[in-house]
């Protein structure tokens, strides 16, 4: 991964006029694409496979009328008058018949109606029109919605004194979030945070342009994606918010790295690839957490939050993506101007003593706070846990719903109708239920709907049942309830499983399937379904956090230690969001405009987004405390002050940033995605401060070497993430390695005190072969024998890129490995000679045919019949003749008929301890030791050398 990062940090560095142009074109394209193909958001939500979805999608067809969005107009006659009353009967029904003339208006009803006569409350003073619309929501026209406004004023205007007319109902139940002045303050915040940091506003400028283009670009794709499919309007709301965030956080660790390589007199096209390389490492693993987690937000089953996430996904993969090929483009465009200027005391020859380590980390304040946090681990880690399980604790009162209208502000006119509605007609009023079932079998579909409605009225918790009514072809029915309860109460959410669970006694009794659906009920379930589908989606994200960590650092505690803090910072967020938002804490200053349950989908957004997020700040700090651990050789204590203080500064500003961003999006913004973004703000400020900069460095302190330590067989078998950057800091160290030969030629083998264990290798266990050293020019050739197949193998395997050597440095074809393993893995060939119906002469000749560099062909031994080994004598001798370089193995005997007289011979013997030995050829020069820390007391200790040993193989 590092090496793949420096060369194309290396090639922005050099084609930076080119990348910028090509980004910029991209803008525009993306630009266009949106403008002509945006169609608009949809908030309609469809659960596929739940009873209200299948009981509104068969009502569409056979009772249409019913199925489609609805509209109501609540009218409240003047004191002292009813809806009775000509002053206020005339005027309605005058807005009735001029509403029911509109196109897309199937019917209205209204009190003096005899056969769709409209709900009249008890003291006969407020009546609600209730229109019925030919369509969801989204697809109801502006013009229908403008005339439908322009009617109700008009029938305001007609009403006497006192009365009221207000328009509201499930068609204006939602409106689109949009962004306000107060969003911005956060970037402003971001800005000062990055100039504090990086030190000028040149620097500073620069991850908020990479932010801005990534969300640009992301945005403007979206938009255009509407023509494919509906799209939910919180959708790039959500996208926004995390592409600011990870943008400018993924642009500032890359920043402040390039300024560190700088501070050390680096060259700028240099430093940009090596930061590209390490930082961009760290940003790549951190940017796919994040994309993993939230596509993995399908598991709910729900569409639009699968489209929620892949899109919130593709945010954050444009950050990554713009982060790693503009970012570097930019810095080697900014040059020199970003090298930081020396300190004014160093300047004038005075000596500046070092607050922390030897390797630049200076800082009184992060040496005081790890120092503080890790003095008594015990006690830090007792009171982390106590403190955030308390701050947690509220969260087993968290209730989920689907927002309407009595969450909109308090100034909108459906938030108004909302709250009239319940104060002259009940709660449920707003939210009624249908009861709907096939009644085509029924000789009195009239009667059969009276005694349903006989029987639902009598239920516990319903508070009317205005409507029972078969269909015109008298094949369905519909039953209306209103519950007492509003929509989003837990009396409702009763009311609404009481009714399903008789479900079989309505079809004992009856005949009839009944199911519930209506807007209520379709919120309900998707509450439910989301409900269900956190478990699975919390295994999911803690099971991958396990893994990737394992991965990364190659220890069974720093995961676990990592993924317990991830579940306390995730539970500090669903308790600071029930606090705010069901116990009314800050409520108005937060502009909360209705207390009650928050959008459904918070905790599962807010777990995966929270999760790539800590993984982030986990992977940056703790991969500095290992860096000093295991490669400059400190003691794990030690190491844990020197490794804090080098990230503490970085990561504390990129939480800062986040934090501002995520809290931007909370004072003004929609209460859809208001509880979301505090989540996120408390979640991150709880994640950095108290979980990876408190719990990780007392917990890290509390084990100590014992913190690093993995199973070998777990070990071996999982793959390598290398975020660190070292597998291209071990490519620099050995570029220059072996050095020029006397002959001129370049090497195309290079291997220096090399082992390869065994796939069942145990501690302490003797390798499988080595160690060998050798040499091989290009154009030459070795002949490897020894006693035992596997040794043999092995070692061919290991330097064709195959496998990985266990110890030792290997350069094959100019390529390190097993850094390189790919690009050695396409320039050379491996050829079994014992393979079945295939002659490995033949083999030969098409991988050499195909541009081989280096032909390895193992077993020769098995070749026995004299025409065959023959043939592949020839055919090694005509590679050799195009330059290609030949390793040929066997057991028992060298295989030096196959190969020119004079040519070298490796002998690794019997292997599991034995060392190769060279006859003939030339063994390279000890590489280069890696650097350690000036003040490394402990440099040399046993546990750090076999440390950096196996990590230097793995990277």
């Amino acid at each position: 991964m590092s090496s793949v990062l420096y060369s194309l940090g290396r090639w922005a560095a050099g084609a930076r006029r080119l990348v910028v142009v090509a980004w910029l074109g991209i803008l525009v394209l993306t630009g266009a694409a949106g403008g002509l193909l945006y169609q608009g958001f949809d908030n309609s939500i469809t659960i596929p496979g739940t009873e209200a979805q299948e009981a509104l999608d068969q009502l569409s067809a056979t009772f249409p009328e019913v199925s489609g969005s609805s509209a109501q107009i609540i009218v409240v006659a003047p004191d002292g008058e009813t809806v009775e009353s000509d002053d206020v009967r005339g005027p309605v029904e005058d807005a009735a018949e001029e509403i029911g003339e509109l196109d897309e208006v199937r019917v209205v009803t209204t009190p003096y109606d005899d056969q769709l006569s409209a709900s009249v409350s008890d003291d006969e003073q407020a009546t609600i029109l209730q229109v019925q619309l030919d369509g969801d929501a989204f697809s109801i026209s502006d013009a229908t919605k403008d005339a439908l406004h322009e009617t109700t004023d008009e029938l305001s205007a007609a009403l006497p004194a006192g009365a009221q007319a207000s328009l509201g109902g499930e068609l204006f139940s939602t409106e689109l979030p949009a962004l306000s002045i107060v969003e911005a303050v956060g970037l402003v915040i971001a800005l000062v945070v990055l100039v504090l940091t990086l030190g000028s506003f040149v620097a500073a400028g620069l991850p908020l342009v990479n932010a801005l283009v990534g969300v640009g670009v992301s945005m403007l794709l979206l938009l255009a994606t509407t023509v494919l499919g509906p799209i939910n309007s919180t959708t790039p709301m959500l996208g926004l918010m995390l592409g600011l965030a990870v943008g400018i956080d993924y642009a500032l660790f890359i920043v402040s790295r390039h300024q560190e390589l700088l501070r050390d007199g680096v060259d700028v096209h240099e430093s940009v690839a090596r930061s590209t390389a390490t930082a961009g490492s760290a940003v790549v693993f951190a940017g796919l957490t994040v994309m993993i987690a939230l596509v993995g937000l399908s598991v709910a089953g729900i569409p639009f939050l699968s489209i929620m996430g892949v899109a919130a996904a593709v945010a954050v993969g444009f950050a990554v993506l713009v982060s790693l090929t503009l970012l570097p483009a930019l810095l080697a465009l900014a040059g020199d101007r970003l090298r930081p200027k020396p300190r004014r005391k160093a300047r004038r020859g005075k000596a500046v003593a070092p607050v922390a380590d030897a390797t630049g980390h200076e800082n009184r304040f992060f040496a005081a706070w790890v120092s503080a946090v890790t003095k008594k681990p015990i006690v830090t880690i007792v009171l982390v846990v106590v403190a955030l399980g308390a701050l947690a604790f509220p969260a087993t009162n968290l209730r989920l719903a689907l927002p309407d209208a009595g969450y909109l502000p308090e100034g909108n006119e459906a938030r108004q109708t909302y709250e009239l509605v319940g104060e002259n007609f009940g709660d449920g009023f707003n939210g009624p239920l249908i009861v709907t079932g096939t009644i085509i079998e029924s000789t009195d579909p009239l009667g059969l709907m009276d005694d349903l409605a006989t029987e639902i009225e009598a239920l516990p918790g319903v508070a009317d049942v205005p409507m029972a009514t078969p269909n015109q072809s008298a094949d369905t029915g519909i039953i209306q309830v209103v519950p007492e309860g509003a929509p989003d109460s837990e009396a409702t959410k009763a009311l609404v499983n009481e009714i399903r669970s008789m479900h079989d006694y309505w079809i004992d009794e009856y005949g009839v399937d009944l199911s519930v659906t209506g807007f209520t009920a379709v919120g309900i379930d998707v509450s439910d379904k989301l409900g269900q589908a956190l478990l699975p989606f919390g295994i999911v994200v803690v099971g991958l956090s396990l893994l990737l960590l394992m991965m990364v650092f190659r220890s069974i505690w720093v995961p676990v230690k990592a993924t317990v803090g991830y579940l306390l910072s995730v539970g500090a967020a669903f308790g600071a969001v029930t606090l705010v938002f069901e116990n009314g804490l800050f409520a108005d200053a937060l502009h909360v405009t209705k207390l009650g349950p928050v959008i459904s989908f918070m905790p599962i957004i807010l777990m995966g987004v929270l999760f790539g997020l800590a993984m982030d700040y986990e992977v940056f700090l703790v991969s500095r405390i290992r860096e000093d651990f295991v490669h400059n050789g400190r003691r794990a204590r030690r190491a844990v002050h020197t490794g804090f203080q080098g990230a503490a500064k970085v990561v504390t500003a990129a939480a800062v940033i986040m934090f501002s961003v995520f809290v931007a999006f909370v004072p003004e913004g929609d209460m859809s995605l208001k509880p979301i973004a505090l989540g996120l703000a408390v979640g991150v400020a709880v994640d950095a401060f108290v979980v990876r900069m408190v719990l990780v460095p007392a917990v890290l302190a509390l084990l100590g070497d014992r913190a690093w330590w993995i199973p070998r067989w777990l070990d071996r078998a999982l793959p390598t993430f290398d975020v660190e950057g070292e597998g291209i800091a071990r490519e620099l160290r050995l570029a220059d390695w072996p050095g020029p030969r006397p002959d001129g030629r370049e090497d195309a083998v290079a291997a220096h005190e090399v082992t390869v264990a065994g796939p069942h290798a145990r501690p302490g266990d003797a390798p499988l072969v080595g160690p060998v050293s050798v040499r091989v020019p290009a154009g030459g050739a070795l002949a490897v024998h020894g006693d035992a197949t596997a040794a043999v193998n092995a070692l061919l395997l290991a330097v064709a890129g195959r496998i990985h050597p266990d110890d030792g440095v290997v350069k094959t074809a100019g390529y390190v490995l097993p850094e390189r393993a790919p690009a050695v893995r396409s320039r050379v060939a491996v050829v079994d000679a014992a393979a079945p119906d295939v002659p490995a002469a033949g083999t030969v000749t098409q991988a050499v045919r195909e541009g081989a560099r280096v032909v390895v062909v193992d077993r020769t031994d098995v070749v026995a019949d004299r025409a065959d080994r023959e043939a592949l004598a020839h055919a090694l001798s005509a590679a050799a003749g195009t330059g290609t370089t030949l390793l040929v193995g066997s057991t028992g005997v060298a295989a030096t008929d196959l190969l020119p007289t004079g040519t070298p011979v490796l002998d690794v013997g019997s292997g599991w301890g034995s060392p190769g030995t060279l006859h003939g050829g030339e063994t390279p020069p000890p590489p280069p030791a890696e650097e350690h820390g000036a003040d490394d007391e402990h440099a040399g200790h046993p546990e750090h050398d076999q440390n950096s040993t196996t990590q230097e193989v793995r990277a």
